[in-house]
C-alpha cells in the first residue's frame, strides 16, 4: 500500500499508448491523480474513466487518497475518455478510404509451417505447462469457437467516454446465438489482466445468456520463424486440443482479424473485417450478425476440416426457422452503447 510520503509509479495505458505518472504523494488523491494524467493526454478530468484502480470493490471517487489504494510498485491501468478536439470531430463524417490490410501475404508459408517438429514441441510444453483458469465447464457434445478481441469485438484504438462505443455491433447477439451450439474461448494476444478489464467494461463477462469456457492471453501464444517475415507469435489451436480431447480441427473454428494469428491452424481459422473508427463503423457493420448465421448453418457439419472459411460470405446452407430472427437483426440499426452493455 501506498505510504503518505510517496506513491509507486502509476503506468497509464490510453489510446495504444502508455503514460508514465510519477511523483505523487499518498496524501494526494486520485482527482490529482487524474489532473496529473490530463497534462500528459490531454484528456479532461471529468471525461477519464480508470479501469484497474479499486477501493473498497469499486471504482474509487476522486477524493479518495493514493495512500487508501493497494497500489502494487509498476502498477499500469487503462483510461478510457477523449479529447475535446477529439470528440468533436467523431461527430464529422470521414471520406470513404480503402480498408487497411494489417496482415501478411502467408499462404505459401501455411502448410511448411503448421507441421514443423520444433513448433509442435513448443505446444507441447504450452499444453504441459500453461494454467487455465475454468469460468465455465464445457458442454457435451458443443463444438468450440475461439474468439480475438481487439479489432474482432472492440476497436481498442479509438478513443470513447466508456467500452460500450467502441464494442463492435451485435457482439451480444452475435455471442448469445453461437452461445447454442458452440462453447466458447476468448484469446487474445494481451495480459490476462487487461482481457479481463475489456471483458467486464463490455458486459461479456457477466452477461445472463451466454457464457465463456475459459480466456487465453499471450503466455498461451508461441514464437515462430518464416522465412519471409521472421519472428511472429501466433495462436497454435493445438494449445486447446492438447488439453480438451472433445475438440478438435473437426469442432472448431477461430475468428481473428489477422491471418497470421492462426498460421499454425490455416485451415481452422476465419479471417474476419477489423472493426476500426467504431464512432463511423458502428452504423454500418454487419459482421457478426452475418457470422452468427454462418455458425449457425455449419453447426450440423460434422468435420470441420471439409470446410474452407474463406469462402464463409457464399456459404448457402438450407434455411432454417432461427434465421429470421437474425435476418431481422441484420436489417436493425445497431443498439445504442448504453442498451447494449446495460
Amino acid at each position: 500500500m501506498a505510504s503518505n510520503a510517496e506513491v509507486a509509479d502509476i503506468t497509464v495505458k490510453w489510446s495504444g499508448q502508455e503514460y508514465k505518472i510519477s511523483g505523487l504523494s499518498g496524501d494526494k488523491t486520485v482527482g490529482d491523480l487524474k489532473e496529473a494524467i490530463q497534462k500528459q493526454t490531454g484528456v479532461l478530468t471529468d471525461r477519464q474513466k480508470l479501469l484497474g484502480l479499486k477501493f473498497k470493490g469499486k471504482i474509487p471517487d476522486d477524493d479518495v487518497k493514493l495512500s487508501e489504494l493497494k497500489i502494487k510498485p509498476n502498477t499500469k491501468i487503462m483510461m478510457m475518455g477523449s479529447k475535446e478536439d477529439d470528440i468533436k470531430q467523431m461527430s464529422e463524417p470521414i471520406p470513404d478510404h480503402p480498408d487497411v490490410i494489417n496482415d501478411f501475404d502467408i499462404e505459401e508459408e501455411e502448410i511448411s509451417i503448421e507441421n514443423r517438429e520444433e513448433y509442435l514441441a513448443k505446444i507441447e510444453k504450452r499444453v504441459r505447462d500453461l494454467k487455465i483458469d475454468m469460468l465455465n465447464e464445457p458442454r457435451m457434445g458443443k463444438k468450440l469457437l475461439v474468439l480475438d478481441v481487439d479489432y474482432t469485438l472492440f476497436d481498442h484504438r479509438s478513443v470513447a467516454e466508456s467500452a460500450g462505443e467502441l464494442m463492435r455491433p451485435f457482439l451480444h447477439e452475435f455471442l448469445t446465438t453461437a452461445y447454442e451450439n458452440y462453447d466458447i474461448v476468448i484469446w487474445s494476444a494481451t495480459d490476462m489482466k487487461w482481457i479481463e478489464v475489456k471483458m467486464k467494461e463490455l458486459g461479456v463477462s457477466s452477461n445472463p445468456n451466454y457464457k465463456i469456457c475459459f480466456m487465453l492471453s499471450s503466455s498461451a501464444m508461441i514464437s515462430i520463424h518464416t522465412p519471409k517475415y521472421g519472428v511472429i507469435e501466433v495462436k497454435p489451436l493445438g494449445v486447446i486440443w492438447g488439453r480438451f480431447e472433445q475438440w478438435s480441427a473437426k469442432n472448431t473454428v477461430m475468428f481473428d482479424d489477422i491471418r497470421r494469428n492462426f498460421i499454425m491452424n490455416p485451415q481452422s481459422g476465419l479471417k474476419i473485417r477489423p472493426f476500426r473508427e467504431a464512432h463511423f463503423s458502428r452504423d454500418k457493420d454487419r459482421e457478426l450478425i452475418r457470422l452468427a448465421r454462418y455458425l449457425r448453418a455449419i453447426a450440423s457439419v460434422d468435420d470441420f476440416t471439409t470446410l474452407n472459411h474463406r469462402k464463409w460470405e457464399k456459404f448457402r446452407p438450407k434455411r432454417k426457422h432461427r434465421e429470421d430472427a437474425l435476418d431481422a437483426l441484420d436489417d436493425e440499426p445497431p443498439s445504442s452503447p448504453r442498451s447494449e452493455t446495460g
